[in-house]
């Protein structure tokens, strides 16, 4: 895949010589070209698969814009959105009572397929060769409405030896944003997060479906 990755920071760093090393051709873009060899708009019009946002979240949909965006460049393309709204300094959402920053990127690029995804694991993980803990796997959620853009989005992650895990739609992304703040606000404390999330077996309730809302009943009915 060709692949344009929006930042130059850890993250990019760490997900950029992974695919590397998986034979997809990667440019990375950043604020300081000599940096990167690369400014926004040169990584995303080299990301005709995929066009990846690891940039901070304030700073997002000024690189978006400048990346030619509002005016359909990204049209047809996998937007794959790694940020986690946070006010500075704080474990807070700055998109609290919504959109999520999945959302407004959508908006931004219009026709892209946008994925929310990456959002939980921290850089560093993405620089192991084998991203396995306590022998499983990790899973990445992805959030998103497009077909084409998840698969691409999939594909990438299990690339990097994880496991995608299908998360609904684009409107579950500000769970996943959420989620993130408060992971990261017990990792702040010292917490293993982790011990919060236990292996289950199932309790035999029926699952319910992502992306489609309870039936409901009749009026007067049980």
């Amino acid at each position: 895949m060709r692949i344009g990755i929006l930042g130059a920071g850890s993250l990019s760093t760490a997900l950029a010589a992974r695919w590397r090393t998986a034979g997809h051709d990667v440019v990375a873009g950043g604020r300081t070209p000599a940096r990167t060899g690369h400014g926004f708009a040169a990584a995303a019009a080299h990301g005709t698969d995929a066009v990846v946002v690891a940039v901070p979240d304030h700073a997002a949909l000024a690189v978006l814009a400048e990346a030619g965006a509002g005016d359909g460049a990204l049209r047809g393309r996998a937007v794959i959105d790694c940020t986690v709204p946070l006010v500075p300094g704080t474990v807070t959402l700055s998109t609290a009572g919504g959109p999520s920053m999945a959302e407004r990127i959508a908006a931004a690029a219009p026709g892209a397929g946008v994925v929310k995804a990456f959002t939980f694991a921290p850089a560093d993980v993405w620089t192991l060769d084998t991203p396995v803990f306590d022998g499983d796997p990790l899973g990445v959620p992805l959030c998103g409405d497009d077909p084409a853009a998840l698969a691409t989005a999939g594909r990438l992650v299990t690339d990097l030896g994880a496991v995608p895990l299908p998360a609904g739609g684009l409107e579950r992304a500000g769970l996943a944003e959420a989620t993130a703040a408060f992971l990261i606000g017990l990792w702040a404390t010292g917490a293993d997060a982790r011990t919060a999330l236990p292996r289950t077996a199932g309790t035999g309730a029926a699952r319910p479906t992502l992306g489609r809302r309870p039936a409901q009943s009749a009026p007067g009915s049980r």
